[in-house]
């Protein structure tokens, strides 16, 4: 049975299934659980993009960031349509176990971002979908399968997700994983920059309703990344290398590029002013992660041209 409560919906069996969950796990089972959300979050994004763009991969990085990119803006564009308030809004017997930003408060919408569908289970079906469409070796095929399967298994656990959140999370990762490159292969690699334009455009729609972060957030990521991406092809052009140590240095500065730039951003700003909500917030935000995307993938990789001099050396 179906039950809407003014900006939210759920099935009986959603809550039964995720208080049972939650009941026969325990706290030490959840605990363990939980640790399974990290594959669909933020750092090991970063981490996996990260490593192939800077180091090991860079057509394979596009590829993936490409999906990853329109996953990020399109999740929040659905989800501030449906406002499906998460789980624990709504119910006193299912807990929250692990917040999507701890530095908020758990009933900060804003903050929280809305239940459907799960943005988690959306990246988790796109990046290792993505590498598994992208190198075809059994694998990365089996990753595929096995880690969003855990990671959407977590996010009811966890109490931030009902099982139709996971499922549509799923669904909409696999249909951009086959979508968006099969859109890219008809353009090519010359006019690929119309494509990211296109859907850059249709993104940006969300200005006029989305009122939480992970929009804003998203948008500036996937802005930010296109340009970058034509960017480096056009301009920087730095090569990929197979020294493990050189790797290091690279993911290590990459890191460090990326969080500094991300906290040195925020700096002019009053902690209140970002943490509102508002439209005015939001637009900062968007165009902080812009900044931050458009410097770490495209800016950055012109110091790598200083290897070569050291290698000549």
């Amino acid at each position: 049975m179906g039950v809407v409560v003014g900006n939210s919906f759920w099935f009986d069996f959603e809550v039964k299934f995720m208080e049972f969950l939650q009941r026969t796990l325990g706290q030490t089972g959840i605990n363990i659980v939980s640790f399974f959300s990290a594959f669909g979050e933020e750092m090991i994004l970063i981490l996996i993009l990260g490593f192939l763009f800077w180091c090991y991969d860079k057509k394979a990085a596009t590829y993936v960031g490409i999906n990853v990119m329109v996953g990020l803006v399109f999740n929040p564009l659905i989800k501030n349509i449906f406002w499906r308030r998460r789980p624990y809004f709504d119910h006193e017997s299912i807990r929250c176990y692990r917040l999507v930003d701890s530095s908020a408060d758990q009933y900060d919408i804003a903050a929280q971002g809305f239940s459907f569908p799960s943005g988690h289970s959306t990246n988790s079906s796109i990046v290792y979908g993505s590498l598994a469409r992208f190198y075809k070796k059994p694998v990365f095929t089996v990753l595929a399968f096995v880690l969003p399967l855990l990671v959407g298994f977590s996010r009811m656990v966890v109490g931030c997700h009902y099982p139709t959140d996971v499922m549509f999370g799923w669904l909409s990762g696999v249909l951009i994983i086959f979508f968006i490159p099969w859109v890219m292969n008809k353009v090519g690699d010359e006019k690929r920059w119309i494509v990211f334009l296109v859907i850059f455009l249709i993104s940006a729609i969300g200005l006029f309703y989305c009122k939480t972060s992970d929009y804003f957030s998203g948008l500036g990521l996937m802005g930010g990344f296109f340009m970058a991406a034509e960017f480096e092809q056009r301009v920087v052009k730095f090569e990929n290398t197979r020294k493990p140590l050189i790797w290091i240095l690279r993911l290590l500065g990459g890191l460090i590029v990326y969080f500094a730039l991300n906290k040195v951003l925020k700096l002019p700003f009053d902690k209140a002013f970002l943490d509102s909500g508002t439209f005015l917030a939001g637009i900062v935000r968007f165009i902080r992660y812009l900044v931050v995307s458009f410097v770490t993938i495209g800016v950055y990789p012109l110091l790598f041209k200083v290897e070569k001099v050291f290698s000549k050396k």
